[in-house]
């Protein structure tokens, strides 16, 4: 009788989820990266129908890109714990159940739990050296804000709005909640933290320009009269965290751009 590949898996001496072990572990056990076999045309087409190919040539590009990562055993026994906490896997029938109910072997779920981190540690060896260069030249649109705004279409209400709120006769949030006409009606006039950029250009650099509390005129934009307070301006910093986010873009960048080589005529089919 052969024995049950699972009931395998789960007698080797490799932590997935659970707490680190109590002894010494064995040695890592090898997690490869496969290279993605050709597709035949039909499976491609449907692969194409149901939205699975770009995603499936995409984990494959990163695939291997990561595969020669090596994770020092800290960082792998905190890889698979964090895989197991956010599957709820709490023991080694739950484990087993989901090695059954996806079809995986111990090493595919190894390999899910370690991609975070050897993306992490990938991006930091080949990209983090350009993340100061990404970070400066899109700055402006990392900046985050935070303001209260009053749309309306009337001119002379927006004026009137606007002076109440500026002689301390009503509030800003009330007036909101019952005059507003577009989505800010629902949370009282505050917009945000979002991208300073991702608003109109002649409001962001009104935003830009402004000082936390300044309220301003009613400003016409299309059909819409608005009135804005900016809350605050985070302007945004290279800290480490920042580093990394860079980091992580340039690398996604180069993963879409070797996906469309793939999409070419002639190649991958």
């Amino acid at each position: 009788m052969h024995a049950d590949p699972v009931a395998v898996a789960l007698s080797l001496d490799h932590d997935i989820s659970l707490d680190p072990p109590a002894r010494p572990s064995g040695p890592p056990l090898v997690v490869p990266a496969e290279p993605l076999p050709e597709i035949p045309g039909e499976l491609r087409r449907q692969l194409a129908r149901h939205q699975l190919l770009l995603p499936l040539l995409r984990q494959s590009v990163i695939a291997t890109a990561v595969a020669a990562v090596t994770l020092t055993e800290e960082e792998r026994q905190k890889a698979q714990q964090e895989w197991g906490a956010s599957h709820g896997i709490r023991s080694a029938d739950d484990l087993r159940a989901h090695l059954q109910r996806h079809e995986l072997s111990e090493a595919d779920v190894l390999w899910q739990a370690e991609l975070p981190a050897r993306i992490e540690r990938h991006c930091q060896e080949h990209f983090l050296h350009r993340a100061e260069q990404r970070y400066l030249s899109r700055k402006n649109q990392l900046d985050q804000v935070i303001y209260s705004l009053l749309r309306v279409e009337d001119g002379a209400l927006a004026r009137e709005l606007y002076l109440r709120i500026a002689e301390g006769e009503a509030d800003f949030a009330e007036l909101a909640a019952t005059y507003a006409k577009g989505p800010e009606r629902s949370t009282r006039g505050v917009v945000g933290p979002v991208p300073l950029l991702q608003a109109h250009p002649s409001l962001a650099e009104l935003l830009r320009t402004s000082r936390p509390g300044q309220l301003h005129p009613p400003l016409r934009i299309d059909r819409w009269w608005l009135v804005v307070r900016l809350e605050t301006l985070r302007s945004a910093s290279f800290d480490d965290t920042m580093q990394r986010r860079m980091a992580r873009e340039l690398f996604d960048e180069w993963v879409d751009q070797e996906v469309a080589l793939q999409l070419c005529p002639g190649q991958g089919r």
